[in-house]
């Protein structure tokens, strides 16, 4: 039997002010992608920011139904537009913001197990890292790339 470490680094900020501009950027187009959330039955809403490789950044916003669990993630949302609307082109970094009445919530909204597997997709299939951040009113986290946020990561390309 062997014993093993999983040790996990990532740089946490007080606020937006101490980020680089683009991380900055995404994370203000993630707050404000908040507003387009469609959240009647959590009241809970997160909005989520793409940055692709050539600078472009894609919004969604997590998108409620009462035939639960037909509603979809931000994240999901965002990735699968900026897939349909930009094929071929890595994402490189995405921001996620989260809380009701489109406030922040204090610590970090973090992405579901679902959301993560589909980061870690697009990550694969871009060939390069992509960056995480989770933005909460009393910090914001920023992950180097998926393994971060999820480890052990299912590849089957």
């Amino acid at each position: 039997m062997e014993n093993k470490t999983l040790s996990i680094n990532y740089t946490v900020y007080s606020s937006v002010d101490e980020m680089l501009p683009q991380d900055r950027e995404l994370v203000l187009a993630a707050i404000e992608a908040q507003k387009s959330s469609y959240a009647p039955y959590s009241k809970f809403n997160v909005g989520a920011a793409v940055r692709l490789d050539d600078g472009t950044i894609v919004m969604g916003s997590n998108q409620e139904n009462a035939a639960s669990p037909s509603g979809l993630c931000a994240e999901r949302t965002a990735m699968f537009a900026a897939g349909a609307h930009y094929p071929g082109i890595p994402m490189v970094s995405i921001a996620i913001a989260g809380g009701p009445d489109c406030t922040l919530c204090d610590a970090p909204a973090t992405p579901c197990g679902a959301c993560r597997q589909v980061m870690a997709e697009y990550q694969t299939m871009g060939g390069k890292p992509m960056s995480v951040i989770m933005a909460g009113s009393g910090a914001i986290w920023k992950f180097d790339k998926v393994e971060d946020v999820l480890p052990f990561i299912f590849d089957s390309l």
